[in-house]
């Protein structure tokens, strides 16, 4: 087994810190989105707008991330997302109206979507393939530790009034994109894969030596990233979009199974939770700001905790159970809140119930969501199944985010939990009828299990152009 050498987890942490970005940005807003409010005298449905729609611009930025990384580089990429997140925070700190705040959502927003796609793309590209999970799971504690980040704003900043307060902890937030345009000059080398693809052949064995133990044959490695390159364009011209839009049966489960995991992640109200942890806060009671700030750190950190349990009990206890003690956990949390809102809103009791619910879904949902769309979809299908599954994913983050408020000064938050408890279950019914447990799985083996499942044989054919595609992965050699 190829070790991970310290050159590979340096370029691997600074990539990961890029998605910091987007933590930092749920984080500082959950505690500025009232202090923006007041200030500028914002109406619900435009805090709604501006807190949900980065979701939107987001997928903007991760459509033409690709784009930008293939034609530019990766190091490139990096930078760009960079820019533009530092142009939108700039925009958003100054801005004096509604509509100055919307045109720096559009750069943050674009910036993060560029930079949630390049990450996980990169750190997979510069480490060897055994590795890659581990490794790529880095983003998504980058995310976590950037809401406590942006949480902790709330408490630092606290002592200064209110109309400037906001505007430094969001521009702030600057501090680490400029931290990644430096990384990204003189730190992080290019990605190898790219150095090949653009026929830079010595540049990418330079890469390569520092990436892998010394002495190792990265001759063959980069001979087998020239195939791997070769197949995928093989791989683009025979299978179109028609495989996906008029899907056979066992791919049409494939699809339901693996986008409705991103789907379910943020209809269980993730994102809308989090962006308004403040407003519940104080509906319950919870009016110093300095002790609102507390209890975020305390949420973040939580979240952030057992998103590293989650990670060593999915390999030794399998996926599905997980998914259902998330869920389960979940569903109870938001019915403890739910009645305590129609009965005496205590602010123990809702405290308790959002701290457990953070934890119980770092403890699956979180995590899990993006793993199974990730076992289930064969190579052939997964670069177009995987955007599909992300763009839905982000879709419903955003109606779920532009619609706390509207649905609050409706129904109330005892109903809205309450809500979000009955989707919860439904999630929970979804797993356990339609997930299979993928742990150890091999494609072929879940091939043959979505065939038997619906009577298609069909599938073995997409199964014959991933098995003329496949390389040494099992040897843990970098494709």
């Amino acid at each position: 087994e190829i070790p991970i050498t310290s050159a590979v987890r340096t370029f691997a942490l600074c990539a990961a810190l890029n998605s910091c970005n987007l933590g930092y940005d749920i984080g500082v807003n959950t505690g500025a989105a009232n202090l923006v409010r007041d200030d500028l005298g914002l109406s619900d449905n435009e805090l709604e707008i501006f807190l949900g729609s980065i979701n939107l611009f987001g997928i903007i930025g991760a459509v033409g991330a690709s784009w930008i990384s293939d034609n530019y580089g990766r190091r490139r990429t990096f930078k760009i997302a960079a820019y533009g997140f530092i142009l939108g925070l700039v925009i958003t700190s100054l801005a004096q109206e509604f509509f100055g705040l919307m045109l720096g959502r559009i750069f943050v927003g674009m910036g993060v979507g560029c930079g949630l796609a390049i990450d996980p793309l990169y750190i997979s590209e510069i480490s060897p393939a055994i590795h890659r999970g581990k490794l790529v799971t880095w983003s998504e504690s980058a995310i976590n530790l950037g809401i406590i980040f942006g949480f902790s704003s709330l408490l630092i900043y606290s002592p200064i009034v209110d109309g400037v307060q906001w505007r430094i902890m969001i521009a702030t937030g600057a501090i680490l994109p400029c931290v990644m345009i430096y990384l990204a000059n003189y730190i992080m080398p290019e990605s190898p894969r790219w150095l090949v693809a653009q026929g830079k052949t010595i540049e990418a064995r330079e890469v390569l030596a520092q990436l892998y133990p010394a002495g190792f044959d990265v001759a063959t490695v980069v001979e087998e990233i020239k195939e791997s390159l070769d197949e995928e364009r093989r791989l683009e011209k025979n299978v179109g979009w028609g495989v996906i839009l008029s899907p056979t049966p066992a791919v049409k489960r494939m699809l339901i199974v693996g986008v409705g995991s991103a789907i379910a992640q943020q209809i269980c109200g993730i994102d809308a939770i989090q962006y308004y942890l403040v407003k519940i806060l104080e509906d319950v009671g919870v009016h110093d700001t300095n002790e609102q700030a507390a209890w975020l750190i305390l949420f973040g950190c939580l979240k952030f905790s057992f998103l590293f349990l989650a990670g060593r009990l999915f390999d030794s206890k399998g996926r599905r159970p997980l998914f259902f003690i998330s869920l389960t956990g979940m569903a109870f949390s938001l019915l403890a809140i739910s009645f305590n809102f129609f009965g005496g809103q205590y602010k123990g009791v809702t405290i308790v119930g959002l701290a457990s619910y953070m934890s119980f879904f770092s403890l699956g949902m979180g995590p899990g969501a993006w793993l199974i769309p990730s076992e289930v979809f064969f190579t052939s299908i997964r670069a177009k199944s995987m955007s599909i599954a992300t763009f839905t994913n982000r879709i419903f983050a955003a109606i779920m985010a532009m619609t706390v408020l509207s649905a609050e000064n409706t129904i109330g938050w005892g109903s809205y939990f309450l809500i979000l408890s009955f989707i919860c279950c439904i999630c929970l019914v979804f797993f356990y009828f339609l997930v299979p447990e993928t742990k150890g799985k091999h494609l072929e083996e879940m091939a043959a299990y979505f065939a038997e499942l619906t009577n298609d044989s069909s599938i073995f054919e997409l199964g014959k152009l991933d098995n003329a595609s496949k390389t040494k992965v099992e040897d843990g050699e970098l494709t």
